[in-house]
């Protein structure tokens, strides 16, 4: 059973207040946060819990499969600007179908502004503002690390996936940590703007998810925050690049029912190949879908179906 979040604050506290009475420093260097986990804290396989990384919780479902000798798939969720992991645990759905296929799921905890919403230290084109001493880039890395060295994790399918604020931080993950990161999904998100800000060291397997009505975080592209951001289809396309895909993809007919406020399958695919090996990329343009998720049960099955390679 996980230890109560209050009991385990008590014991940083403790551990805190020890080791500055010895002489050790508090808290280590800003970039490379600490990593604060008791043994007990790490739920067993069909458990959920909390585990403590790097002084944020982190909600982590084991599936009940886990096998210490069959490295599994890892899915990392990220929150949208303002939300937190239980909210966005319970707006897209994944849970049940990681579990079901055996996925390692862990939902952690942006920071909180000083305008009291949580957010990730994306880009300049996402959620900056007063925000720009934070690495959550690295603290995602630790989060990636930490978790493969607790659990059997398979390195070829460790996906992060993001909604909103959320999918910007995951484009940063992997432009920087491309070493931890292979599979991407951004729901409503988008690149930075220039393209110099990502070079990734080695081919990720990337789905860019938006609603065609999209009015926060447009996909045709816009500015937020007075700073420009990317369309949905040139963030798919800077991939695209990086990947070493073809000039040209490839846009199927609707296919896919990803939204439940749209009837029948509403979601174009634009797929491009030639890529990279194991890689590939992917837009799905969801048919009068706004900024809010409203996912169907297919839209799970289809974020599954890339954090595992299936297709």
């Amino acid at each position: 059973m996980p230890v109560p979040r209050r009991i385990r604050s008590a014991v940083v506290a403790l551990a805190i207040l020890l080791a500055a009475a010895c002489g050790t420093p508090a808290s280590p260097p800003a970039a490379e946060p600490a990593l604060v986990l008791a043994a007990a804290e790490a739920p067993t396989a069909g458990a959920w819990g909390v585990m403590e990384i790097g002084g944020r919780p982190v909600d982590l479902g084991v599936p009940p499969t886990a096998d210490p000798a069959e490295p599994a798939p890892l899915l990392v969720l990220l929150h949208g600007f303002g939300s937190d992991p239980a909210r966005v645990d319970a707006q897209l759905g994944l849970r049940e179908e990681a579990a079901a296929r055996g996925v390692l799921y862990a939902v952690p905890e942006g920071t909180l502004g000083a305008d009291g919403r949580r957010f990730w230290n994306a880009s300049d084109a996402c959620c900056g503002r007063d925000r720009s001493g934070v690495d959550d880039s690295a603290y995602l890395a630790l989060v990636i690390r930490t978790l493969a060295a607790t659990y059997a994790v398979d390195p070829a399918r460790v996906a992060v996936v993001g909604y909103s604020n959320g999918g910007f931080m995951a484009y940063r993950t992997a432009c920087d940590h491309a070493d931890l990161v292979s599979v991407v999904v951004s729901l409503a998100g988008a690149m930075p703007a220039d393209d110099d800000a990502c070079r990734p060291s080695r081919p990720v397997t990337v789905v860019q998810a938006h609603g065609t009505d999209d009015a926060v975080i447009a996909a045709g592209g816009g500015r937020r925050e007075g700073h420009a951001y990317p369309s949905a289809p040139e963030s798919a396309e800077a991939w695209a690049r990086f990947d070493g895909c073809a000039a040209g993809p490839a846009v199927a007919p609707s296919s896919r029912d990803l939204w439940t406020t749209s009837p029948g399958a509403e979601t174009t695919v634009t797929a491009w190949s030639g890529c990279a090996p194991g890689a590939r990329v992917e837009l799905w343009s969801i048919a009068g879908a706004g900024h809010a998720p409203e996912p169907s049960g297919g839209f799970a099955d289809a974020v599954l179906d890339a954090v595992t390679g299936v297709g």
